[in-house]
């Protein structure tokens, strides 16, 4: 018997060991039964009823969103992330083709999106009528994004010597991706539908490191370099021609308040020509970067800082220990020393 009959049959008995609820001779230790797994289950499911959806039609869904995102992708960079060559004339029916598509499963979502508002409006029929217009505002803005995206990739080949080409940037660069999502998420957010920017941007940040909350406002020539642990606030203000580094904290200085600071202007004011190397944290509503600062790595920022100025830590001192004994015929590790930062 090959290996992969040997496998399916071992998948098979545990399936019929579980329907019959009868302990299996491996893998669960006898005595456990999945219906008391399952009792268990079900009374948590009755205990704490907040985090179950069941019998809802107003449930979004993600996967399908998520292949939205793909398809907008596809309309904002087309002929970068598809299976076959695409001829111009072509085009014309793959954008429609995908417009379309879009245009029909998005409209759904956010008539779905459109029940879970805040300020508890009854879901009614007129969501779906009011979903098709929000869809409609939001895809005449691609061509919008679309400049706007042209721009970032500008500032990345601008700005990072690395940099082979700008087909290697819209292709590969995960600062470029979680910047797209977000300008896509950031339009929706501004039309006030619920749930779904959140999504996408988190989306996002699980692909990229990359945390950008919908709600913030961010420029033109917007350039992330590397990305990775970069979080951007929901009311952080970022201007034109700013750069950032991996690592770097835009938020904000305390949300011990919880839901009292929603609404709050809670994260920095970056104006333009910014650049923000790596592991710097800025934090404060209050917090305004001037323009053309420079703020070095590390830096821990709660203070307004004046335009034209650069920011830096002291460094700190490094100290060598002598710890290798010459006295031996061959070089030799003196176990007693170390060296260390001293800061």
């Amino acid at each position: 018997m090959d290996k992969g009959c040997y496998k399916q049959s071992e998948a098979e008995e545990r399936i019929s060991l579980m329907r019959t609820n009868m302990p299996p001779k491996h893998g669960i230790p006898g005595g456990i039964h999945i219906k008391e797994l399952v009792a268990t289950l079900l009374k948590s499911y009755e205990e704490i009823e907040a985090t179950i959806k069941v019998d809802s039609v107003y449930q979004l869904n993600r996967s399908l969103l998520i292949e939205i995102i793909g398809k907008l992708r596809r309309l904002i960079f087309p002929g970068y992330f598809v299976k076959k060559y695409i001829t111009k004339s072509f085009i014309e029916y793959q954008t429609g083709e995908l417009v379309e598509e879009i245009f029909f499963d998005l409209t759904k979502q956010i008539a779905i999106a459109l029940c879970h508002r805040k300020d508890g409006s009854p879901c009614h029929d007129e969501a779906l009528g009011e979903a098709e217009k929000l869809v409609y505002t939001f895809l005449s803005k691609l061509s919008l994004i679309r400049s706007y995206l042209a721009m970032d990739v500008d500032a990345a080949f601008d700005g990072d010597p690395a940099a082979y080409s700008k087909d290697e940037i819209i292709s590969s660069y995960p600062g470029i991706y979680a910047i797209m999502i977000y300008r896509l998420a950031h339009e929706l957010y501004l039309l006030d539908i619920p749930l779904i920017p959140r999504i996408m941007t988190e989306y996002a940040h699980n692909i990229t490191g990359i945390d950008i909350h919908p709600g913030a406002t961010i420029g033109r020539h917007f350039f992330i370099d590397h990305g990775t642990g970069i979080v951007i606030g929901e009311t952080t203000v970022i201007g034109n021609n700013v750069k950032i580094y991996q690592g770097v904290t835009l938020g904000g200085l305390s949300t011990r308040g919880g839901q009292a600071l929603s609404g709050v202007k809670r994260h920095p004011t970056i104006e333009d020509g910014v650049t923000i190397y790596s592991g710097a944290s800025i934090l404060g509503g209050a917090t305004v970067i001037g323009q053309g600062v420079v703020i070095g790595s590390n830096a821990f920022v709660t203070k307004s800082v004046p335009a034209q100025t650069r920011v830096s830590v002291k460094n700190p001192e490094l100290q060598m220990h002598e710890s290798v004994s010459k006295n031996a015929g061959h070089l030799e590790l003196d176990q007693t020393e170390f060296w260390d930062w001293v800061i």
